[in-house]
């Protein structure tokens, strides 16, 4: 397996790999992987010949007060996982490898990044776009991966894609959860005995709003309230926001039957102490 920080040295390895016919999959990671970052691993390498992965905190996608200088952070261990799936390359570049001093461009859009966690987080998805935009540029794989759990995300991406005609396919997968039901989280690592049990109460409240939907209710509004008195009746919770959106384009909607294509993304943000979690569910119901 290649451990590489360079950026003309990986994208070299990934054209040589391409010349010689092999399809490529790539895994976008901040690191400190998890299950869920195994999973995108494991579907990357059923998918294509060789898999790349790569482990960069990006300093630009973390607000003034956010935590990028306390992110777990693990190459050693990161690196046994990957090796453990069968990945072929680790891309670990330095901040300075990736933005130089003067660098001043940007990947942004509208719409989709003003919902969700771009209300509370208005400069993240900028962030992410530029540093996937700069990745699928040094690292042109045939199709990348990402988690479900980072569903807003995941629509940007797709849209940016779209957007930008960058020849990549992008591949959704599905959350992973611990037994118990909590996502699994880079940051759940943040959370003491106490506030991991109390973190349970974002799989449980989604579990409730999903039953209502299923149940037949379309009415957003009762929705919405359902998950909001299970995740209030938690100490510890903080609610950041519940919305539900059509997933489609991630506007808010007021009914279930307003969706364009009858799907629609239940998303969650709640702070389990200072440890903001997120977690959601996808319902296609008609």
């Amino acid at each position: 397996m290649i451990i590489s920080g360079n950026i003309k040295e990986t994208r070299n390895q990934i054209k040589e790999w391409k010349r010689h016919g092999l399809s490529v999959g790539f895994v976008p990671t901040m690191g400190y992987l998890h299950e869920g970052h195994k999973s995108l691993m494991e579907a990357a390498k059923r998918e294509n010949d060789k898999v790349a992965v790569s482990i960069f905190v990006n300093p630009i996608q973390f607000g003034p007060n956010e935590d990028f200088a306390s992110y777990p952070r693990d190459l050693e261990k990161d690196a046994a996982l990957c090796e453990s799936v069968g990945v072929d390359l680790i891309f670990h570049p330095e901040a300075e490898e990736m933005y130089a001093e003067d660098f001043s461009t940007y990947v942004d859009m509208n719409g989709l990044t003003k919902e969700l966690c771009g209300k509370s987080r208005p400069t993240h998805f900028r962030g992410v776009q530029t540093v996937v935009s700069k990745l699928f540029h040094i690292l042109p794989a045939d199709r990348a991966y990402f988690g479900q759990k980072d569903a807003q995300q995941l629509a940007v991406i797709k849209k940016m894609v779209r957007d930008m005609s960058m020849d990549i396919e992008i591949v959704g997968c599905p959350i992973i959860r611990e037994a118990d039901g909590l996502a699994k989280s880079s940051r759940n690592t943040y959370l003491n005995a106490e506030e991991r049990a109390a973190a349970l109460v974002l799989s449980r409240s989604l579990a409730e709003g999903k039953k209502l939907v299923e149940s037949g209710e379309r009415d957003v509004s009762k929705i919405k309230k359902c998950i909001e008195a299970v995740i209030t009746g938690e100490k510890l919770a903080r609610i950041d926001y519940v919305e539900i959106v059509d997933f489609a384009d991630i506007t808010p909607i007021e009914n279930l039957d307003a969706a364009k294509t009858g799907e629609i993304l239940c998303a969650i943000a709640v702070y389990i102490g200072k440890t903001r979690l997120i977690d959601n569910f996808i319902c296609k119901y008609r």
